[in-house]
């Protein structure tokens, strides 16, 4: 039996601009639910999500990242994703299996363009959201400020469910609006006390409290009426009431927290497990065919690949979200894409690097599997004979273009292969080989983004490469009609040489009609590399043309 039933599973993802707090927070939650001893930070370069050689460099997160926490009888999965829009492949493959986006907000810097920017997708994926203001310990942060631009930004469905009582190095006190009560925290963070909300907050707390309720009862009729009628909903209507509202996107809960002191983040994981849906609570799939799939542990067995990873010494790794049914190793499952049957010989649960075995996994759960022969990112598999194929996720456009060559011969194979693996892992980048340049092009998201693919190319890969721009495709036309006629005599001692030639060139177009003025002895027609054609008629007459 799987340790978490269906009901139990909440999948989340961390979302926000650049230094927002993410992997932070991420470190909390796993130290919350006792997975980790210690927590890590981004300082030190020892946090849990950003185990990557580049991200310890860097000091941020490039790859989204797999992590779970177990907390009070649920299971937390937590998908740790990057800021820069260089990387937002990573983020929406993300929010393509979550059910429900946690966005960060800096106390410092109020919404910013990577917020924007993201909440775009979220808005497409019409994915549940909560909004967690951090950085409340800092010296600059302004709640207030930051509120007012999420509700500028994001509309009055953002709802204050908690505020801080005092803020930058003194805060240490959140009062809730929610459960009409105060934590205070010691200075190492970790579990609260709860205490009465002091007299001189009563009033600001009553207010959104009230503020909270009204926002909940508007999105609900059943709510509307008991809110009319007691004048006050309960504690177990208010969070049954938020939940319908982020289901469908009516309603978006604001927390406030610090993920360096560990202040506030064990609320917030409360909130996820008794609050926020599961994935059976959410809309059916729908597959390309139209129909609806149940997120049912006792259906069809049904997942999808989101991400793909090369790990060295193990090979391709690939990351799940179970759709349907239950998955157990040993299983075997149709792709719908290429009708190969793969076998899941080894299934693990991850956290970061680490991977813990399991034997099964649950309708609503993410897990990962190795070496899947013909398998790749927005496959669907499968059981036998139900032809599930869930909607692709759709990746942006590129944004820019530069090609790419070895600085030593002989290593275009090495570097054709190095570019597939970078392809299989990186939907948003693309490969181009253009036979008209003659250059090996890549298309990527921006300069971060390139300097990841070289840093893989050359540290994972070994290769020495050079990036320069790519050529121009220069081109000709015809434009206009033109006639041209060309005589050729040679008298040499015996039979001379005598020839007349009359040319006309025109543009070409589809439907153009046949020439009238001659007469058509031929017609051939050459494709060309670029897509265009030519089309030749002979309309030679009278006279032997000599075969020389």
């Amino acid at each position: 039996m799987p340790e978490f039933d269906t009901s139990h599973v909440k999948n989340i993802v961390l979302l926000g601009h650049a230094g927002s707090g993410k992997t932070t927070l991420a470190e909390c939650m796993l130290f919350e639910a006792g997975i980790l001893n210690r927590r890590g930070s981004i300082a030190e370069r020892n946090t849990t999500g950003d185990y990557h050689e580049l991200e310890q460099n860097r000091g941020n997160s490039i790859f989204s990242k797999l992590l779970h926490a177990k907390w009070r009888g649920y299971k937390i999965n937590i998908l740790d994703t990057p800021g820069y829009d260089d990387f937002v492949g990573e983020v929406i493959s993300a929010l393509r299996v979550a059910d429900t986006g946690v966005m960060l907000l800096n106390a410092t810097m109020g919404v910013e363009v990577g917020t924007d920017i993201i909440w775009e997708y979220t808005e497409k994926f019409k994915t549940p959201m909560i909004f967690a203001v951090t950085k409340m310990d800092d010296d600059q942060a302004d709640f207030d400020k930051t509120v007012s631009e999420a509700k500028a930004h994001f509309g009055n469905k953002v709802v204050v469910v908690q505020y801080p009582r005092q803020q930058g190095s003194g805060f240490h006190e959140i009062i809730d609006v929610l459960r009409m009560t105060m934590y205070r925290f010691k200075d190492n963070g970790g579990k609260p006390e709860k205490s009465p909300i002091p007299d001189d907050e009563k009033a600001k707390a009553e207010n959104l409290h009230k503020e909270l309720v009204e926002s909940i009862a508007s999105n609900d009729e059943s709510l509307m009426e008991k809110y009319f009628d007691q004048g006050e909903l309960s504690e177990d209507e208010m969070k049954e009431g938020m939940k319908k509202g982020m289901i469908n996107h009516d309603l978006f809960p604001l927390f406030c927290l610090s993920a360096e002191r560990n202040m506030g983040s064990g609320r917030l994981m409360g909130f996820i497990d008794n609050v926020c849906p599961s994935a059976n609570e959410m809309p059916p799939q729908k597959t390309k065919r139209g129909d609806e799939l149940s997120c049912d542990a006792n259906g069809p067995a049904c997942i999808f690949i989101y991400k793909t990873v090369n790990e060295p010494h193990v090979g391709e790794m690939s990351f799940f979200k179970v759709y349907s049914g239950t998955v157990r190793s040993g299983m075997e499952l149709e792709n719908e894409s290429t009708s190969v049957t793969e076998k899941i010989n080894q299934m693990f649960m991850v956290e970061g690097n680490k991977r813990t075995p399991t034997n099964e996994l649950v309708a609503g759960d993410i897990g990962a599997t190795l070496k899947l022969k013909n398998t790749h990112v927005n496959n669907t598999l499968h059981a036998r004979g139900k032809n599930y194929e869930l909607p692709p996720i759709e990746f942006p456009p590129p944004n820019m273009t530069v090609a790419i060559e070895t600085t030593k011969k002989g290593e275009e194979e090495k570097l054709s292969q190095a570019l597939h693996q970078l392809r299989e892992e990186d939907p948003t980048l693309l490969v181009e080989v253009s036979s008209e340049l003659k250059q090996t092009l890549i298309h990527c998201q921006g300069d971060m983004h390139l300097a990841v693919a070289r840093w893989k190319i050359e540290h994972l890969h070994k290769l020495e490469v050079k990036f320069t721009k790519p050529k121009i495709p220069y081109r000709e036309t015809i434009r206009k009609v033109a006639d041209a006629n060309y005589r050729h005599k040679k008298q040499s001692g015996g039979a001379g040489q005598f020839g007349e030639v009359y040319m006309r060139i025109e543009p070409w177009y589809e439907g153009i009609p046949e020439p009238k003025e001659f007469t058509v002895r031929g017609r051939d027609v050459h494709e060309l590399d670029w897509g265009g054609k030519l089309v030749f008629y002979n309309c030679i007459v009278g006279g032997a043309i000599d075969a020389r």
